[in-house]
């Protein structure tokens, strides 16, 4: 099993919206993905509550079956589509990838 977890810190304003609504965007988007990527088993996005000085905003959690899941996960047109919007809504990304 992989382990995929992504964190964004979110932009004051990007889209016309605050960072809470694009927050709520990334999140409605993002589990939309929900059923819809062969082997993704597991997503879940959810929003940080420390509000501390070194916290990312908006956390993405997901497990793939495999690592060949992962990689088509990565380029599959519905994940694609949400990058630009992600992208311009965010100013920072972190990423961790790791096997179980």
């Amino acid at each position: 099993m992989i382990k995929h977890i992504v964190m964004w810190k979110l932009k004051d304003v990007a889209h016309g919206n605050d960072s809470e609504t694009n927050g709520n965007l990334i999140r409605k988007k993002l589990m939309a993905l929900s059923g819809k990527i062969p082997g993704m088993t597991v997503i879940e996005v959810g929003f940080d509550m420390s509000q501390g000085e070194s916290s990312a905003d908006v956390v993405l959690y997901s497990e793939f079956t495999n690592r060949q899941a992962l990689a088509e996960y990565q380029v599959n047109p519905e994940h694609e589509a949400l990058k630009p919007f992600i992208g311009e809504a965010t100013t920072d990304r972190r990423i961790v990838d790791y096997e179980v």
